[in-house]
């Protein structure tokens, strides 16, 4: 009975040391976490003097998303036979010339994604990969300092679709104005005088005008995590019906030899692309105009691994 009792005293003793052990190594790490904290804020203001040095700076990273699935007999669902998949692919590259009097921004952007769903118990379906998402945007910026933060600068920006009806449309951006460098990595543009050209067989919907052009740039790389939020508005001088802005958000995050976590999202408000999609999309509206259609915000959003370049 001694023992029994002796067992249990020493089972007892050793679980209340292991728990103020426990208990002290913890009291131990947030310091520790403090002094991490603290060694990478000197770190991080460190790169961004690094990043404010004259010369060029040069940098990209992008995503790939997949999901390929096949199903065999799985009655539970419409199309019990059947194969699909979906792939996705974004990149974003920067070269920044950084001077003492001038600097030269620029910048491209690509988003590209197929999609696929076979049912193999219908051999008159599309079995192939069709194009589901195609952006790409390109744009460079000069500007002649007047002080550190400010400056008088022109600005040349691309968009349109590769993998299909490339530059139909197509929008091209040339103005003038000022641009606002408020802190090392965030961009603001203001150019009163900017003409949008658009390019497009379709003249009767796309028409090009002259407007203001605000663009709006966050780049960012903090240790392992690069970001990137751009944000582009045409407002038109001629009507609202041709203003339109695209907005896209790229994050990564690096979790082993550049290879790491990726998440972009986009939108984009284009009532001529409504319009035009209206009258020569699969369910056509004959008497379709600016002012009895639905400008539904477009939107897209990709998941999956990433690079860091």
């Amino acid at each position: 009975m001694k023992n029994i009792f002796l067992v249990t005293f020493l089972l007892l003793g050793c679980a209340f040391g292991f728990a103020q052990t426990e208990e002290e190594l913890k009291s131990e790490m947030g310091p520790k976490k403090d002094s991490i904290a603290a060694i990478q804020a000197r770190v991080d203001a460190i790169q961004a003097k690094i990043d404010a040095l004259p010369g060029w700076k040069k940098g990209a990273f992008g995503t790939i998303g997949a999901n390929l699935t096949n199903f065999n007999n799985w009655y539970a669902q419409g199309s019990p036979n059947n194969s699909s998949g979906n792939i996705g692919v974004t990149v974003n590259g920067f070269a920044n010339l950084q001077e003492e009097k001038f600097f030269w921004r620029n910048a491209m952007n690509v988003n590209l994604a197929w999609v696929k769903f076979d049912d193999k118990d219908d051999p008159d379906d599309d079995d192939s990969f069709r194009q589901a998402s195609d952006v790409f945007t390109i744009s460079s910026l000069y500007g002649q300092k007047l002080s550190e933060k400010f400056a008088i600068s022109g600005l040349g920006e691309y968009r349109t679709t590769i993998l299909s009806n490339f530059n139909d449309p197509g929008y091209l951006d040339l103005g003038v104005g000022a641009t606002w460098t408020p802190i090392t990595d965030l961009v603001v543009v203001i150019h009163p005088l900017n003409y949008n050209f658009v390019f497009s067989k379709n003249d009767a919907v796309f028409e090009s005008s002259l407007g203001a052009k605000i663009v709006a740039d966050y780049t960012r790389k903090i240790g392992a995590v690069n970001f990137k939020t751009n944000l582009s508005m045409f407002q038109s001088y001629k009507s609202g019906d041709l203003s339109n802005y695209t907005w896209i958000n790229s994050f990564g995050y690096t979790l082993w030899n550049g290879i790491g976590l990726g998440f972009e999202f986009g939108l984009r408000n284009n009532k001529q692309e409504a319009l035009n999609y209206a009258l020569n999309g699969p369910n056509p509206v004959a008497n379709a105009t600016f002012d009895n259609i639905e400008n539904d915000l477009q939107t897209y959003v990709l998941f999956g691994l990433n690079y860091a370049f």
